[in-house]
């Protein structure tokens, strides 16, 4: 099956414009506000380490248990509207880190962030579903690359734009843009006709179901179906290196090498978080020429695993280098690895999932990888008051390395490929 190219999907596809158009605006305001709130989470507390665990926590586990609700919901109601209804209510909740004064005022960030994660999960579980629909099969590929490229480039320009900001106009600036943002992502939305992100209901299709039910329905698939399986053991593995990143940033970044070198600590971060940004960006980017690749050679088994091994060995390495500047080329090099990997990977994944069932699967895969994501996170800021950066950042790397090893254990030669929904 041939594969649209990204710019055949633009521009002969106004709807998925639109859907990319928001996500663009509304990443950038998210990462400014990331910046910031870890810049503001830092600086009442002292830079406590168990501060930015809290703060990490506070941003991964409610969108990981909403997930799974996420994902059900959506496959019930409006897509559309999902998006729209989180996106305003964003727009408030952004406004409220204003409000935080000093160390007694810390709770408003934290539950602000549960809040506006909890959204998160509810507009990406709706997003995630729509995608397919709005691409087609012929342009799932470069849809996925393009959604989940521009999510990461604005990782990017939005951490470097957020630290610059920050450390220029103070971290109130961020905070008004993040909820502007949210207000153009819901127009942007508003955009694109009903009928454009769900399938029509099929004539045999169940009725009447209970939430309940289709809740169980999406754990009882996840569990059963091989693909769908491997899948959500391998993310959940590659997030118990993954989670300590956050930690390794903000104390490798934002204090060894800030006080070592002279950095000013916003823009350290935001240095490590704009190279993740990049790497991830220029990996998605060239998936559509590997994906060719691929489909002429059948070697997606040794890709997947091989490339999942050295991404976290690239990684690992970053722990004993002196510099930051040597440290932040090896995290956009690891990036850049796993980035294309996973544009590949998901592009396999969506298309395996019958569109009835395809958010309740993706938020749960998600909600799982996040969960894991989130208590390592929060452990690895409790271990910085025993362990160094450095081999946090070692131990994250390898452990990451294993997802590809279970990609080839689950993976066998013999396995049968995934089915196409």
């Amino acid at each position: 099956m041939r594969s649209l190219t990204y710019s055949e999907l633009v521009r002969g596809n106004r709807d998925f414009r639109n859907l990319l158009a928001g996500q663009f605006i509304s990443e950038l305001g998210n990462w400014f506000n990331f910046i910031a709130a870890l810049g503001l989470v830092r600086l009442v507390s002292d830079a406590s380490p168990l501060a930015a665990g809290l703060f990490f926590v506070a941003r991964l586990i409610p969108f990981a248990i909403m997930s799974p609700i996420a994902g059900t919901f959506v496959d019930r109601f409006s897509r559309r509207k999902v998006m729209i209804v989180t996106d305003v209510a964003r727009t408030v909740i952004a406004l409220s880190f204003l409000f935080v004064k000093d160390a007694n005022d810390l709770w408003i960030a934290y539950i602000a962030t549960i809040l506006l994660h909890t959204l998160g999960a509810f507009f990406d579980g709706a997003k995630n579903a729509a995608a397919p629909n709005l691409t087609g099969r012929e342009g799932l590929l470069a849809g996925t690359a393009l959604l989940f490229s521009t999510k990461f480039l604005l990782m990017a320009v939005g951490s470097a734009l957020g630290g610059w900001a920050s450390a220029a106009f103070g971290y109130q600036v961020a905070f008004i843009i993040n909820a502007a943002s949210f207000l153009i992502s819901a127009y942007t939305v508003w955009l694109i006709p009903e009928d454009a992100v769900k399938e029509k209901k099929r004539d045999d299709a169940p009725h009447e179901r209970s939430f309940i039910s289709d809740l169980k329905e999406g754990f009882v698939y996840s569990v059963r179906n091989h693909f769908a399986l491997t899948i959500l053991i391998m993310n959940m593995i590659w997030a118990s290196g993954g989670g300590s990143i956050n930690i390794v940033f903000e104390r490798l970044g934002g204090i060894y090498f800030a006080e070592k070198e002279g950095w000013n600590s916003d823009i350290a971060v935001a240095i490590l978080w704009t190279a993740t940004g990049l790497g991830i960006t220029l990996g998605m980017m060239i998936a559509h020429r590997t994906s060719i690749w691929l489909d002429r050679t059948g070697k997606y088994r040794s890709f997947i695993g091989w490339t999942l091994i050295a991404h976290g060995i690239i990684f690992a390495v970053g722990g004993f280098v002196p510099t930051l500047w040597l440290f932040t080329l090896l995290v956009f090099v690891s990036r850049a690895v796993v980035g294309v990997e996973y544009a590949v990977q998901e592009t396999m994944f969506q298309r395996s999932l019958p569109d009835h069932i395809r958010g309740r699967i993706s938020t749960l895969d998600r909600g799982a990888e996040m969960t894991v994501f989130g208590i390592v996170a929060y452990g690895s800021s409790e271990l910085m008051y025993y362990i160094t950066p450095q081999t946090l950042t070692i131990a994250s790397g390898i452990l990451s390395a294993f997802a590809g090893v279970v990609w080839f254990i689950r993976e066998s030669p013999g396995a049968a490929a995934p089915e196409q929904a």
